[in-house]
């Protein structure tokens, strides 16, 4: 198994569960690698949840309005650094956002215990002490060094033309990339290029550092830490990443 294989096999999932039985609600925008690590971790537990798609770019101010109170700390970094700009959507709300009941959790690694504690099985994480830290190693690594890195790689391919793009964007394992048309979908994505510094000299910079990421993610399947019988918290933090990757057609290969 590579690095390619999670991609397929845990990030291809459908649209979430249903109806008036759902006690949950998970507000998500199209596309979004981070949000499908939330609706994929939800699926894996077989909680019944109702998927809410807010529109891009204002999605923090609508989760604010949706009684989720942001992040009093920014968790999002560019080049070790966060901007006043990033810093201030973080403060105002991030996506995935899960409403369950009266509770309100929002990013995936505390999500991710949420789910745990409220279903405990399947689990999320192993129970031996010394397999949960290497999940959570991976996990941490995928939600604060590789998710960035994906949404950046294809932002920037975005920026120079969505025929960059598989289905120039509007098709793939993670649906239709930020918007479902694609006047909008390159508008936001050029809108959003300027917060998360999509230029070429970061995209250089990034394609350098991709192999040495890949080989990262194999090492952890090797490991057994991903890719096992039993999928946990770290596969459904990295596989989105890889599979929004795979929409740029020159790193499809």
């Amino acid at each position: 198994m590579t690095a390619r294989e999670p991609a397929a096999a845990a990030a291809g999932g459908a649209d979430g569960g249903a109806g008036s039985a759902a006690q949950a609600t998970l507000y998500v925008i199209p596309g979004s690698h981070s949000c499908r690590t939330g609706i994929l971790m939800l699926e894996h537990k077989g909680i019944p949840f109702r998927r809410v798609e807010l529109l891009t770019g204002a999605h923090p101010l609508i989760v604010r309005m949706r009684g989720f109170p942001g992040h009093r700390a920014p968790i999002r970094e560019v080049d070790g650094a966060t901007d006043r700009s990033l810093a201030l959507l973080d403060r105002m709300g991030t996506v995935p956002a899960l409403r369950y009941g009266s509770e309100r959790v929002q990013a995936n690694r505390e999500i991710s215990r949420f789910l745990d504690r409220v279903q405990p099985r399947p689990e999320l994480f192993p129970g031996d002490p010394e397999q949960r830290q290497a999940v959570e190693e991976a996990e941490l690594w995928g939600d604060q060094v590789l998710q960035m890195a994906a949404r950046r790689i294809t932002m920037i391919g975005a920026v120079h033309g969505l025929d960059t793009l598989w289905e120039r964007g509007g098709r793939g394992r993670l649906g239709a990339l930020l918007a479902r048309s694609a006047p909008m979908r390159l508008l936001v994505t050029r809108i959003s290029g300027r917060f998360f510094r999509a230029n070429p000299q970061a995209e250089r910079e990034l394609l350098d550092e991709l192999p040495g990421m890949l080989a990262k993610v194999d090492a952890w399947i090797e490991a057994g830490v991903l890719g096992g019988p039993q999928l946990n918290a770290a596969d459904f933090m990295i596989a989105p990443s890889l599979a929004l990757i795979a929409y740029r057609l020159d790193l499809r290969e």
